[in-house]
């Protein structure tokens, strides 16, 4: 076979080589120590939680090296392709954070390794399977659909493994003649790699995860350019990984059954592979055991589901920093105030076995986080929210940013902040209180041991030495200074230890007054509430309480 003539009747068009190519990109100019990582999703329009899992990875290793972290459009797939997909990934990653050094924009290509759009690099894949064609390593493969589908019913009926290698190749070696003669009638032929595998063989490879193992090697001639002159993801990632300096490859356990492909790709081109880090799937419990998230089941996959549901970005990526490396959360103890990005993340910390889902733990987590932002930056998180999920709360609670920050800052701050809040659409009932538009109060939640009368009495009796400069000891006093009006104690031990001998306690008074101005059991501190709602709606709020028990 004379495979220079192959090669120039299958790609007549191709006039540049692979050393004008190589000469073009060249080595990145980065420190020996520096990792270069690369997101590479598909323009699918749905990006999932283990995008982001992957995505936290490639961002750590590189920018913790002082590397290049990129973005590369797989968009080879057409029928994959939706409109507005390439908009989504990026709206994702910015909403996240996790900012790309160089790679694919939507004004175009932001660096010197590009086009970063797999379906804007057709010129380059054919160039490098030109040459493998030169070298008799790969070949034409004029098999039809349906001739694929009887070798694969005659390798059942055999019990023999199924695909496209040894005795099944049937193209592998076609004559020059032979080949001419079906481009001539028009007949569609895709490339496949030839490949020089045997099963009897194995191929030793450490993953920096799993750590050692040995993978059968492959036998498949797998297809490498489809009949349209498209590459498959088999080679296309194998020529944009080496061009673009990829040093360590991120992606799910999924691809481990393929990787005998791609590192015979590498070898074929004579090209060194990168570091794999195969992640473990991310599970969930369910009727006591593990499954897989799926896509059809678990809407939490989505990443728009934390959006939707108001779960702040921060508190996504603090919870996956816990699974992705086992000594964050006692990392996190000892740096409660740092940066999750000051953390030092290690793929030696990672476990290789599917990483638990737990949407209780990340709200858990959500709290924690929340409770240590300060109060403008949670407005600042709400405001963006509500702006597009709750208009009418988000127009009502922006009115006034003062009122709104202040409202935030009870009970934040200290050792023991507040954790009321894990979501942001948490907020709204939360404040509810703050707004005579939302307020709707609970006056049955006063206190059960109290009749009627009494609690009637407490309300006219406060409204009458109720004064808003008291700080929180005069206002305490006042209370404690009631109490014997209407047969309570002050002291709790005192009525712990006799209850029956008393018809309440300073508690009981204060709660019927945070029903009355609150409308709730659970608030944040009360005389910094009343002294936010000021004095003329609390006397309204004690009046309009005492009227309603009338």
């Amino acid at each position: 076979m004379d495979f220079t003539a192959l090669a120039e009747l299958l790609f007549p068009h191709i006039q540049q080589t692979s050393d004008e190519i190589e000469a073009a990109y060249g080595p990145r100019e980065l420190s020996q120590e520096a990792k270069v990582t690369r997101m590479a999703p598909s323009p699918t329009g749905f990006m999932h939680l283990g995008n982001l899992y992957g995505a936290l990875i490639d961002e750590r290793l590189a920018h913790q090296s002082g590397g290049v972290f990129y973005l590369r459009i797989e968009d080879t797939d057409a029928k994959r392709k939706v409109e507005n997909g390439e908009e989504k990934i990026l709206e994702v990653f910015d909403r996240y954070g996790l900012t790309f050094d160089e790679g694919a924009t939507l004004g175009g290509d932001n660096g010197q390794y590009g086009p970063y759009r797999q379906s804007l690099r057709g010129a380059i894949y054919q160039t490098y399977v030109k040459e493998l064609v030169q070298k008799g390593m790969a070949y034409p493969c004029f098999c039809t659909e349906e001739e694929l589908n009887d070798m694969r019913r005659q390798q059942e009926a055999n019990r023999e493994n199924f695909g496209y290698y040894g005795k099944y190749a049937k193209f592998r070696d076609c004559s020059l003649e032979e080949i001419k003669g079906r481009i001539a009638r028009g007949e569609s032929y895709v490339i496949r790699f030839r490949s020089p595998g045997s099963l009897d063989r194995k191929v030793p490879f450490t993953d920096l995860v799993k750590g050692k193992m040995e993978l059968t090697e492959n036998d498949q001639d797998v297809v490498i350019l489809k009949s349209d002159g498209i590459p498959t993801y088999h080679f296309a990632h194998v020529v944009d990984d080496h061009l673009m300096g990829t040093t360590h490859v991120v992606r799910g356990e999924e691809w481990l059954a393929t990787l005998p492909i791609h590192l015979q790709l590498f070898q074929a081109m004579g090209w060194k592979p990168p570091k794999y880090i195969h992640t473990a799937q991310l599970m969930k419990m369910e009727n006591g055991s593990k499954r897989k998230l799926s896509k059809r089941k678990d809407p939490e996959l989505a990443l728009d589901y934390y959006y939707q549901a108001g779960v702040p970005v921060p508190a996504v990526l603090e919870y996956l920093m816990t699974l992705l490396n086992s000594n964050y959360e006692e990392w996190r103890m000892a740096n409660p105030q740092a940066d999750w990005k000051s953390f030092p993340f290690t793929t030696k910390k990672m476990s290789a076995s599917g990483a638990l889902f737990d949407m209780d733990k990340l709200l858990d987590v959500s709290k924690n986080v929340i409770s240590r932002m300060t109060a403008h930056e949670v407005y600042r998180y709400v405001e963006q929210w509500t702006a597009t999920q709750d208009s009418d709360f988000h127009t009502l609670f922006t009115a006034d940013p003062a009122y709104a920050e202040a409202i935030l800052s009870i009970g934040r701050g200290g050792k023991k902040p507040r954790k009321d809040i894990a979501l942001w659409s948490d907020v709204k009932p939360y404040v509810s209180f703050f707004f005579d538009e939302l307020f709707e109060p609970d006056y049955g939640a006063m206190p059960a041991n109290l009749d009627r009368t009494v609690v009637r009495t407490i309300l006219e009796d406060y409204k009458q030495i109720y004064e808003e400069t008291d700080d929180a000891d005069a206002w305490f006093e006042k209370l404690r200074q009631m109490c014997p009006r209407y047969g309570f104690t002050a002291n709790m031990k005192e009525y712990k230890a006799a209850p029956d001998q008393f018809a309440g306690n300073v508690g009981d008074l204060s709660m019927v007054l945070r029903v009355a101005i609150c409308g709730r059991t659970n608030s944040p501190d009360l005389q910094i509430v009343m002294g936010l709602l000021g004095r003329e709606r609390v006397l309204a709020r004690l009046e309009a309480a005492k009227q309603a028990l009338a």
